[in-house]
């Protein structure tokens, strides 16, 4: 879906479907050389990293298997609550494995730490991370990003796999989404 279709519920575009389209090729391809002769299990968040885990797996050379976690620490609120619920978990066994993990956006950080920890505590052999947006002023939990996407100001963005209550998950950019529309849909 384009930005013209829902123009009256978005602000402004922040990052363009080319430019999220660039930045995914250029880190698959780093991606790519640093697991060479690997075959890593890419994982993604669901449900908002299924458009970054798709498009950069396809962007990806190397040899890799997908899995994909459903966890979350926010249910319907527009703040991280820390406490981390897994909704479904992975189908591999991670033991002595190397785990990409692909992630839409990085807030708190309270998730992905949790995450990090809990696939060491598996016996990952590596787990390293892609996250496509970054919030800095939103972190509550510092994670070590490998491949870094874009980072973003302390607004409240929608689309690539980003959603408000569902909605915007398939527009192909990321957009900042109206106040009046977000504060109606989620309590804080």
């Amino acid at each position: 879906m384009r930005i013209a279709d829902i123009q009256e519920n978005i602000d402004h575009e922040l990052i363009s479907h080319e430019q999220i389209m660039s930045k995914i090729e250029e880190v698959a391809a780093q991606a790519s050389k640093d697991y060479e002769g690997r075959v890593p299990i890419v994982m993604a968040v669901l449900k908002g990293a299924v458009c970054t885990l798709t498009a950069f797996t396809q962007a990806m050379t190397c040899h890799l298997e997908m899995d994909f976690m459903s966890i979350s620490s926010y249910g319907k609120s527009m703040s991280s609550s820390g406490s981390i619920t897994v909704r479904q978990d992975l189908t591999s066994d991670v033991k002595g494995r190397d785990v990409l993990i692909v992630e839409d956006i990085i807030d708190s950080g309270y998730t992905l730490d949790w995450l990090v920890k809990e696939l060491k505590r598996r016996g990952a052999a590596s787990v390293e991370i892609f996250a496509l947006l970054e919030k800095p002023a939103r972190r509550m939990v510092e994670v070590d990003v490998k491949y870094k996407g874009f980072e973003i100001p302390d607004e409240f963005v929608v689309g690539f796999g980003l959603d408000c209550d569902e909605q915007y998950r398939n527009l192909d950019c990321i957009a900042v989404l109206k106040p009046e529309v977000y504060e109606g849909a989620l309590t804080q």
